[in-house]
This record gives structure tokens, sequence and C-alpha cells, in this order.
């Protein structure tokens, strides 16, 4: 057992020792006891085994006792290092922090035979980890994936597993994309008919807009409650949601709910086809501040995160240039043009998130017309976003559409793939994705907080279209994330996605095939 297949890829690891095998007799010694009852939860199902949590000093233990021991670490600069030695009749993890010990029990997942991955037990087995000595930490605080739920609804079950999933391969953030023109996917209670009304549309346009539609009516949200498990399930497992409610822009279904917050005041309908919608927030009208002001007050309420994000993509001005009150505003408030008032729009609303303590993150647009003070970018058209507001001393997250948008075709052949947005992004493209360009000063490069992967959700109606087109990109995402390797191998990256994409048979994921090696 000298072959040793983990994604991400650990910092060191060094082969030393004697095999550990874990026994039927073995004990969990934690000085938490929540931690060693959760890495049991990851191990009972598939051993059968009893693994009691025993608190660390029990004194019931001895040296021949077959046991995994969690044990507190030196203060680290990295929330979330850990260190791991595998040997005789002992497996030993090390952390500093709740985080670091979530993703060694992820690295012990993956080091035992796959069979662990099972809901069921596994008869038979023998449940082997290499003698080893491994230090880990991550190159980057923000690791991330998106999931657009706006364009297809999917169910608590299927974001659980996600979540899952991100824990797996230690990402840390989970961006939730909560409201679009298709649909209104958060119960806001002093606004019920955002959901009542927002939440579902009529029939969906078939393909790439084409004339015809399926006349299927589609919807859905998610309750409060509903959110709340999903946060709580996210923060056991290490992982922190990101909400996105767009602003000013991709709001037809919160218009089509609400007319009076659009600059026209009627005509709405919650949106059957693709693309960018020309009606957005009216800018003009103070009760859309009230309104979104709501609408934030209980988002807040519901999500801990640190980062509030509002799209600020994606925003036609049409409206705004016809609109008397828009106009007003922009006369009132000395602006410009139309940019400068979404500037404005973006600046105002940070000021009221920051004086909550949260803060504004946004597509890259939000940099026209004038980036808000505080306000931190998500880069997605390409890095030249990002590399301008680092330069300027704003933090920011690369996601670039170039390496990072899994809703884009795996393959050239495209006739043989499921239908996507109408760009590539194969395999060895996704792990060729340098995080930190280098027309960022080097003083600056403090300022890129990490990256993630999208996934925007159009053509993508069922969980298993959605497994699909993430996986094994998401894989390579999540490798170059937690290393951010200077050399990039990308035949050494497929021979080792062949020995671990079993893995994902084990958690029953619908993945893509790996080319042959003559396509690949």
């Amino acid at each position: 057992m000298t072959d040793i297949t983990l994604f991400p890829q650990p910092a060191r690891l060094e082969h030393r020792g004697r095999i550990f095998s874990l026994a039927p007799d073995a004990l969990i010694i934690a000085q938490d006891r929540a931690l060693g009852e959760l890495l049991a939860s990851y191990l009972r199902p598939a051993t059968g085994f009893a693994l009691p949590v025993q608190a660390a000093d029990s004194g019931e233990s001895s040296a021949d006792t077959n046991a995994i021991i969690l044990e507190s670490a030196a203060e680290s600069d990295s929330p979330e290092a850990y260190s791991l030695m595998a040997g005789g009749t002992t497996l030993r993890l090390r952390a500093a922090h709740r985080r670091g010990f979530l993703h060694g029990f992820q690295t012990i997942r993956q080091l035992l035979p796959r069979q662990i991955l099972s809901r069921e037990v596994v008869p038979g087995v023998d449940w082997r980890i290499p003698g080893l000595e491994l230090d880990d930490e991550p190159a980057f605080g923000w690791r991330g994936l998106h999931l657009d739920v706006g364009r297809h609804f999917f169910p608590m079950d299927f974001i659980k597993k996600f979540i899952d999933l991100l824990a797996f391969y230690k990402f840390n953030t989970f961006h939730w994309h909560l409201t679009e023109d298709q649909g209104w996917r958060i119960e806001i209670k002093k606004h019920p008919r955002l959901t009542e009304i927002g939440g579902f549309r009529a029939e969906t346009v078939i393909g790439l807009n084409s004339p015809e539609y399926d006349g299927q009516p589609h919807g859905g949200f998610y309750t409060q409650d509903e959110i709340r498990e999903a946060v709580a399930y996210a923060g056991a497992r290490g992982i922190t949601i990101v909400p996105e409610i767009e602003l000013p822009g991709h709001a037809v279904a919160a218009l089509t709910a609400y007319p009076q917050l659009g600059c026209r005041g009627e005509g709405y309908e919650v949106r059957k086809n693709w693309g960018i919608a020309e009606d957005i927030f009216c800018a003009g009208k103070d009760e859309v501040f009230d309104f979104l002001e709501d609408v934030l007050g209980e988002v807040l309420d519901l999500f801990p995160s640190e980062y509030i994000h509002i799209g600020g993509d994606e925003a036609p001005k049409a409206r705004w240039e016809a609109c008397p009150a828009c106009q007003a505003r922009i006369q009132a408030e000395g602006l410009a043009d139309e940019h400068e008032l979404q500037s404005w729009f973006i600046r105002r609303i940070e000021g009221w998130l920051n004086a909550r303590g949260r803060k504004l993150l946004g597509w890259d647009e939000i940099l026209e017309g004038g980036l808000a003070p505080n306000a931190t970018v998500m880069s997605w058209r390409g890095s030249d976003g990002g590399i301008a507001a680092a330069n300027a001393g704003h933090d920011v997250v690369m996601t670039p559409n170039t390496y990072c948008y899994l809703d884009y075709y795996q393959s050239v052949d495209t006739d043989s793939e499921p239908l996507a947005i109408p760009a590539i992004l194969p395999l060895q493209q996704v792990w060729d994705y340098v995080v930190i360009p280098a027309q960022i000063a080097k003083e600056k490069r403090h300022h890129i907080l990490g990256g993630q992967g999208n996934i925007w959700t159009e053509f993508m109606p069922s969980s298993d279209h959605v497994e699909y087109m993430m996986f094994p990109r998401a894989i390579a995402i999540a490798d170059v994330l937690w290393r951010h390797p200077q050399e990039r191998d990308y035949a050494a990256l497929v021979e080792r996605l062949r020995r671990h994409l079993p893995c994902l048979d084990a958690l029953g994921v619908n993945y893509r095939l790996l080319d042959e090696p003559d396509n690949a």
C-alpha cells in the first residue's frame, strides 16, 4: 500500500513505519467529544465498528490500544492546517483549529480503502492506512464552489450532498446563488410574494432560447428553516455559505412579485428563457432600498457569513435612461451617468451592510462607475477585473470564466456532450488555472483571497446533470486552490484521477469519464 492518491494533494507526505490497521475494538480519543463523534459518524457505517469516543484524559487507554487520537497542536498561522501520523496501533491527527481537524477527517477517509465511503457495512475489508507522516495546509483562504439554483431549483437533499462533496475535497466556501430573473428561491417573511409569485415560472424555453417551450411549470424555494438547516449542516463540515441576492439586475422574478420596484411599474413575468433582461430594480425610488434592506435584513439573520454577495452584474441601463426617477437621482446626487448611478446604488447597499458588520462582495461589473470603498470583487470576465481591483488595494476572489465556469462544454466534441453554454472548458484548461496573475504587483498579491468554480444551471435541470458538469473538473480546481502548484503536470493529474474516480462511484456521484489517453 505505498501508492497514495489524495485530492487535493497535501503539502508534505512521507512514508514512515508500519501500516496502521483500524481494528474492530478501536477507540477514538479526543479532547473535543463532538469532533470525535463526527469522525466516528464517517467511519462507523462502512466498518460496522462501535468506535467509542473516549476523553483524552480518561487514562483508560494504553500503548497497545488501537486508536485514532485527535490532539490539539500548537497555535498555527493557518486555521486550516493539520498533521497526520499513521503507524502500528495509532493514527494521530493534530490541529490547532476545528477546520484543521475537519480537513484531516477527509484525508483519513481518502487514505482508507474506498469502501469506507459506503453507507452500509462492507464486510471483509482490511481497513488499513500506510505508515506515513503528513503535514498540510492550504495555499488560499477562499476555496469555493458556486451553485445557481435560480435557473433550476434543487431540493435540500442535493444541497446537502453538494456540501458533503465540497467538504470531501476541502473546499471551504459554498456560494449559493439564490435569486434570478427565472426564480426567487429564499423565503422572505416580510415580502411573501417573492416566493409565492417570484418562485415559479410557467414553463421553460427548450435549448438555447429556441421558439419552443416545455409547457411544464418550474419552481420552488427554500424556507427559512431549510436555510438554517443548510447553514448548520455546512458549518459542521467547515464550510461557510455565502448567499447571493442579485441587485440591481437579474431582478425580474422580484419585479413580477412587486412591480412597483421597477422603472416601468408593470408588465413583468418571471422569465421563461435565458439571457440578460432589460428590467432591473429602479435606482430612483426610495421604496426599492426599503425593500432591499428588508430582504437583506432577513438574509443577515439567516447567514452568519462575513460576506454577502449582491451580484451587480449584467444590469442594462436602458430602463434607467428612460426613467424620470432615475434621471432625477442622477441630478440630485451629482452623478455623471447611469454607470455612476449603479456605483452609487452599490455604495448605498455597501454602507448598509458595513454598518451591520458585513462585507459586500460583487461580480467585477461593480468596478464600473467607481468601486464602493470596502467592496470585494469576484473577477469572472477573465482576470482583468481582479487584476485592476487588487492593484487598487481591494480584496479579490478570482473566478475567471476561462478557467472556472463549469457550465461550459467539457470537450470540443459538443455533439457527444449534454447541452451546455456554448464555450469549451476541458479539464486540462481548468488545471492550468493560475489564481494570482503575474500582472498583480507583489505587494498587492495578498489581496487575492483565493478562487472558486461556478455552476450556472440554465441547461442543468437535474442534480445528476450538475454532478456531471462538476466532476472531475471541480477536483482539479480543489487541487489548484489547495496547493497552487508552480508546475502543472497534466498527465500526472489524469493518472491520479484514474486511481481516484472510484471514490466518486462509492459516493454515488454522476461524473464525466476521463478521455482516453490519445484524446486527453
